[in-house]
């Protein structure tokens, strides 16, 4: 054999060698890699009693000029203000949530014949921590002025402890949902691969109250009843199983 050809051979050693060794060092498929998985959707509610709420009242004024209008609305507005002040609603819990001016437009039986007017409106929106005295701020905001309320909408201020509970039992309802599966397919849930919560779920109910105005030189104070509020939670978990 030549030189050459023993260097040939030599190589051709040396190549498979590497290649065995090489093929040694590949891990090989372990247990975990080879199991399969199951997604599920576990549902959860938590249930609580409202304490505070949001109202949203307004102040509208009609007269024949652009200037007299706002100048009566702010008048009252400033009125409301004041009484809310009194009341006890602090100024953080206040805010302007519609501003608006329009003509009122006369008309005949030809058509539009011009302007009779114009209304402005001033909507706010206020917090109320103590619901026991909402009827009341609300009654005192329309003696003050206000004619309009818009809306009642109550909430929890702190909703977290409620939101826990609810993603607590979702998640209890998803590994129950996994394990049925699993169990009719003769499976065995072994672990969590990943959790997202479902996006698109409210606070439930919302009550609310509309068109109200004032209509007695005294307000009477308009009773409501905060009921309860759910909070419902969704929660996709993918479990795997062996």
């Amino acid at each position: 054999m030549t030189k050459s050809q023993k260097r040939s051979c030599l190589l051709i050693m040396l190549i498979m060698a590497f290649s065995i060794f090489s093929t040694a060092c590949i891990p090989q498929s372990t247990a975990s890699e080879n199991q399969g998985t199951i997604t599920v959707i576990g549902q959860g509610e938590a249930h609580g009693r409202p304490d505070q709420a949001q109202a949203e009242i307004g102040v509208e004024t009609f007269a024949k000029t652009v200037a007299r209008a706002i100048r009566e609305n702010e008048t009252i507005t400033q009125r409301v203000l004041e009484a809310l002040e009194t009341a006890g609603i602090a100024a953080e819990d206040i805010q302007t949530a519609n501003y608006s001016l329009w003509a009122e437009q006369e008309y005949d039986e030809s058509g539009p014949a011009g302007v009779a007017g114009y209304w402005v409106t001033n909507q706010l929106s206020l917090t109320v921590h103590d619901l026991d005295q909402l009827g009341t701020i609300l009654a005192e905001a329309t003696d003050a002025g206000a004619n309009r309320v818009y809306n009642v909408n109550f909430n929890v201020e702190d909703p977290k402890a409620l939101e826990e509970a609810a993603k607590s039992e979702a998640m209890q309802n998803a590994r129950e949902k996994a394990e049925a599966l699993a169990e009719l397919s003769g499976l065995e849930v072994s672990g969590i691969q990943s959790i997202s919560e479902v996006i698109g779920y409210g606070v439930l109910p919302k009550a609310r109250d509309g068109g109200m105005g004032a209509g007695a030189a005294e307000a009477i104070a308009p009773s409501f009843y905060p009921g309860q509020l759910s909070y419902p939670v969704q929660i996709q978990v993918t479990f795997t199983v062996k």
